[in-house]
């Protein structure tokens, strides 16, 4: 009979988290429960442990190959995009890391309203971090015009989104690499680009985004 310790062997070890589990004996225990899928652990779909995840199917009787990927199409331009980013666990939107140029004396806890270089639709925010003249927001508008929240904004004008973080929806990339994507809170479902420079698990920072597609 199977057991968990049988499963944890082939898994690779990195108590990452990015399975939606702390370790990976509590993934494997959810495997042999089947509450969950190989595809989940996004380690076992690449080269490095494609052993590993033949014979992980072999024990848990799998037959097939992985999902199929789902297509990710953005609405405005229809461009496809590699992966949708999520928000960060218990977080309203995907991080935003934006260069203002009228800094208004901002600090962490500020709201702020801008537009990003090259889309048409104004943006709300609340400011979480600043480093080295950069902030890192969270995207919290339009809907306080809906619940009518009594919100002081400043308003920036401009500001340049210099970086994305966020939880990868779709298949994930590897450092280095151009990527296109849609973060799930815009309000276009616009398609948007950029360099990968770090991956966690399913989570990622984006860098140098640009909102033309080729």
């Amino acid at each position: 009979m199977v057991d968990v310790n049988e499963i944890t062997k082939y898994l690779p070890g990195f108590n990452c988290g990015a399975c939606g589990y702390k370790r990976c004996d509590l993934f494997a225990e959810e495997l042999l429960n089947k509450d969950v899928k190989l595809e989940d652990c996004p380690f076992l779909l690449r080269e490095r442990f494609k052993e590993n995840y033949e014979k992980l199917k072999e024990i848990l009787k799998i037959e097939g190959t992985a999902k199929k990927q789902e297509k990710y199409i953005g609405v405005i331009d229809g461009y496809e995009a590699d992966f949708l980013l999520k928000p960060l666990p218990n977080e309203c939107s995907c991080r935003e890391t934006l260069l203002i140029i009228d800094k208004k004396e901002l600090k962490v806890g500020d709201y702020i309203k801008y537009r990003p270089l090259g889309c048409p639709i104004p943006h709300f925010a609340k400011i979480i971090d600043e480093y080295h003249g950069l902030y890192t927001i969270h995207v919290v508008g339009p809907c306080h015009r809906i619940n009518e929240e009594k919100i002081e904004y400043k308003d920036v004008g401009i500001a340049i989104v210099v970086a994305f973080e966020g939880i990868v929806e779709g298949k994930v990339p590897e450092v280095g690499k151009t990527v296109k994507f849609i973060p799930k809170h815009c309000m276009m479902q616009k398609v948007h680009s950029g360099v990968v420079v770090q991956v966690e698990g399913k989570r990622v920072y984006i860098e140098g985004i640009d909102l033309k597609v080729f």
